[in-house]
């Protein structure tokens, strides 16, 4: 570890702090609010005291009370309870808006700053390590801005204000107070600084296990094919041992702040008791004065135990902001030149030229390479594992920039090139299919935003089926009028009772194909089986699709074959599958007795 990563680990990195005020330094007339807001809530809370020592006071003895003066003074005390409530609920709200704001700005930031990052710099980093970072680190900041905006702005504002109510009632007592403050200031100032640390390397190690989880469940495949599974059990446990130790260790030494403040502040409280009794014999103190002073200490040394706690979370949140924002500090990729050009009306001349590139700059991957590929060329890259197919397409698409040489594409350098033009006029499929959270319209249309229905249709005609054949076939009925009419025709009466409403979709594929050669031979005894196999997996999956909607969905047999084929003019050269009906239940079907597991598994 660097001499100035350590210093920063003592205590607060005030460079950490300095970036935390610049986000929130947008939101000052906020702040400025939260804060009168605070001194409102303040200044009523202890004025509260006052008027209970004025109650006391005339209170002088039996029969002697002051029952006018009293009425008052309840009447005062529900007026300030009520100013008291509205300005803190008024505090509370701007405090989350604050926080959740200046958050907001800063996901937002590291999201778009990650976007920028080369991909070298994503390559060498655990991808875990980074959600957790935008995710987690971030959540973990929040929960200590919002505490801090919420308690240090009443707790301080509560100390000064308490001191100067207890100066105006009695200097002595106020001055016993003073000199007592800064010892508990120390002692809580003391044990934070060296629990910075702590908390910085419990983010990092969260970080980890969330990398680990993130490749675990990624490539799990990998993980179970190669009996992999003990070893990322050990693995995890490991590290979520060192979590839970740093862990502990983080909250042990921060969770001594409180008991130490809070002994301080009894000793506090202890003082201005014994010297307010003496006073009160010696110098007239009334009762009402000690009571209020006595309420005045406790409010006075309950603050500090809030603060000490928020010192706490405050540590553990810019230990996450730090982590945040080294992630913001990392070098985005190589910025495109001024007059960067565009490319349009591509005629895909690549020419590759003396390139020379390599991950790590003393292992050489790719030496001297040299290509001239021509518009309309199929040319395929051969080779093992490891000699630079991958790398040579990284280099293509500019995820990665030459060492030395240069590739251009129509005779222009393609480091001269934008790169959202460049890559625009590639098509690239991936060795390994992804998809995004979405529709199955979003996942088609990633590359091109805009592309019409047509478009997206041609696009998934090409998706690769058994052999490419493609023999599903689908007939769907939507319109209340058609529905109605392929009901009567073709459906029995306790199917069309059955399926009223619904919209009806008719299953079908085409005769030897799926199970067949292409000269029309079947592959096997079965046939058509496996069409009806295929058709099957197709129906499940639409059903599946349908119940993922909010849909219901009923299986209806053909039953008048000769009927469906006419109403809608299917070929003979289809088989027909079902009658699938689409739409919401109208009530609760009573379902047969599940069979038992022995019913329908046997182990051998």
């Amino acid at each position: 570890m660097s001499k100035d990563k350590k210093k920063k680990l003592q205590g607060f990195d005030k460079a950490v702090l300095k970036r935390v005020l610049t986000h929130i330094k947008k939101y000052r007339i906020l702040v400025i609010l939260s804060f009168v807001c605070a001194m409102i809530t303040v200044a009523s809370t202890l004025y509260a005291p006052i008027l209970t020592g004025d109650a006391i006071d005339l209170i002088v003895g039996k029969g002697l009370v002051d029952f006018d003066g009293i009425k008052d003074i309840i009447y005062t005390f529900l007026m300030v309870t009520v100013v008291t409530v509205i300005s803190q609920w008024f505090m509370n709200i701007i405090n989350n808006h604050i926080t959740y704001s200046v958050v907001r700005d800063i996901r937002i930031e590291v999201f778009n700053h990650m976007e920028e990052l080369p991909l070298s710099y994503i390559d060498s980093h655990k991808h875990g390590d980074i959600v957790s970072r935008i995710v987690s680190d971030i959540d973990q900041f929040a929960d200590g801005l919002l505490m801090g905006f919420t308690q240090l702005f009443t707790g301080i504002v509560t100390i000064l204000a308490t001191l100067g109510f207890m100066i105006a009632v009695n200097v002595p007592i106020a001055l016993v107070v003073i000199v007592l403050t800064p010892l508990s200031l120390f002692v809580a100032s003391f044990i934070a600084k060296r629990t910075y640390h702590l908390f910085h390397q419990q983010s990092e190690t969260r970080g980890e296990i969330t990398a680990l989880v993130d490749e675990m469940v990624g490539q799990q495949k990998i993980v179970q094919a190669f009996g992999y599974e003990d070893d990322a059990l050990d693995r995890f446990e490991e590290i979520n041992n060192r979590l839970e130790k740093d862990s502990m260790s983080a909250t042990f030494y921060s969770s001594l702040v409180n008991p130490c403040t809070r002994f301080v502040n009894n000793l506090v409280y202890a003082a201005v008791g014994i010297i307010g009794a003496i006073s009160a014999i010696m110098t007239g103190l009334t009762v009402g004065q000690l009571t209020c002073f006595l309420s005045y200490a406790n409010q006075y040394t309950k603050p500090f135990n809030e603060i000490s706690n928020v010192i706490t979370e405050l540590q553990n949140a810019m230990a996450c902001a730090g982590r945040v924002f080294e992630l913001l500090d990392e070098t985005p990729q190589v910025p495109e030149k001024e007059n960067a050009h565009v490319l349009t009306d591509t005629k895909g001349a690549i020419e590759i030229k003396d390139v020379n590139f390599s991950y790590v700059k003393d292992k050489t991957l790719i030496t001297n390479l040299n290509l001239s590929v021509k518009p309309g060329m199929r040319v395929a890259i051969v080779g093992p594992t490891g000699c630079g197919k991958s790398t040579l397409i990284n280099l293509l698409m500019r995820f990665y920039d030459v060492d030395t040489g240069s590739i251009s594409v129509d005779g222009t350098d393609i480091r001269d090139m934008t790169r959202d033009s460049l890559r625009q006029n590639y098509g690239m499929v991936l060795q390994e299919t992804w998809l995004k959270s979405g529709t199955i319209r979003e996942n088609i249309a990633y590359g091109k935003p805009d592309a019409t229905d047509e478009e997206i249709v041609q696009a998934a005609i090409q998706a690769p089926s058994w052999k490419n054949s493609q023999t599903t076939r689908y007939y769907a009925l939507v319109t209340p009028e058609k529905v109605e009419e392929f009901s009567a025709k073709c459906l029995p009466e306790f199917n069309q009772k059955s399926s009223k409403g619904a919209a009806l979709v008719v299953t079908a594929f085409v005769k030897d194909r799926s199970g067949f050669t292409q000269d029309g031979t079947p592959d096997n005894e079965v046939g058509n089986g496996w069409g009806y196999y295929d058709l099957g997996l197709h129906d499940e999956n639409l059903i599946l699709r349908a119940r993922e909607l909010g849909l219901d969905t009923l299986i209806m047999g053909i039953r008048d074959e000769k009927a469906i084929r006419e109403a809608l003019s299917i070929p003979e050269n289809e088989l027909l599958g079902a009658v699938i009906a689409v739409g919401y239940r109208a009530i609760n079907p009573d379902k047969p007795k599940r069979k038992t597991v022995d019913d329908i598994l046997k182990l051998f």
